[in-house]
C-alpha cells in the first residue's frame, strides 16, 4: 500500500516556467460516493494510469496507481467520466533540493496554477520558492476531483484575482466565500 503525502500552493506568477517543457495531462473521475475511494484515470503523454485514492487524513491518504493501456484510459474517459475531466500541463520544478509539480490548468480552469509537493513524512519541512503563494492543501475547492466537477460557467479563481478571495472564491459551486 502506498501513502500520498502532499501539500498544495497557489502559484503567484509563472515566468519561472518559460522555456520549460511539461507533460500534457487529461484526467477524469468516475463518480464516487462520499467517503469512498476516488477513482481517477489519467493520460500523460503516451502513458495511462488508473489511480484509487482514499479519503484524506491530515495531508496523507492511501493511493494505489496502476499503469493501464492507453486505449482503456481513452474509453474510460469517453464513456464513464462524463464532464468530470480536467486538462492541464504539468511541469516538474526543482527548488532547494525539492521537486514541485506545477500544474497549469486549461479549458474551463484556465488561469489556475497550483504547485504540489509530495513528501516522505507529514512533518517534512518545505522550503517555498518565491513564486509559491497561499497554501491550499486543506481547501478542497482546489482538489482535482472537485475541479473536475465544476460546471462550465463556474471556475476556480485565477491568479490575478486572488487578492479578492471573498468575491472570487464564491464562484466555486457549493462553497461559501471566506469571511
Amino acid at each position: 500500500m502506498a501513502t500520498e503525502i502532499e501539500r498544495k500552493f497557489l502559484v503567484r506568477e509563472t515566468a519561472f516556467l518559460n522555456g520549460r517543457e511539461g507533460d500534457r495531462i487529461i484526467q477524469g473521475y468516475v463518480a464516487k460516493e462520499p467517503g469512498a475511494m476516488c477513482t481517477r484515470v489519467r493520460l500523460r503523454a503516451d502513458r495511462a494510469y488508473l489511480t484509487l485514492k482514499g479519503p484524506r487524513e491530515g495531508i496523507s491518504r492511501d493511493e494505489f496507481e496502476y499503469a493501464i493501456p492507453v486505449a482503456d484510459a481513452q474509453r474510460i474517459l469517453a464513456q464513464y467520466c462524463g464532464n468530470r475531466i480536467i486538462h492541464k500541463t504539468r511541469y516538474v520544478v526543482d527548488y532547494a533540493d525539492q521537486a514541485f509539480e506545477v500544474d497549469v490548468f486549461e479549458g474551463r480552469h484556465v488561469g489556475l496554477v497550483i504547485a504540489e509537493i509530495e513528501l516522505p513524512r507529514e512533518d517534512t519541512p518545505v522550503v517555498l520558492p518565491p513564486w509559491a503563494g497561499r497554501e491550499v492543501t486543506h481547501d478542497r475547492r482546489f482538489g482535482n476531483y472537485v475541479l473536475a466537477q465544476c460546471e462550465g460557467r463556474a471556475r476556480p479563481p485565477r491568479m490575478n484575482e486572488l487578492t479578492a478571495p471573498s468575491t472570487v472564491l464564491a464562484a466555486l459551486p457549493g462553497f461559501a466565500a471566506p469571511h
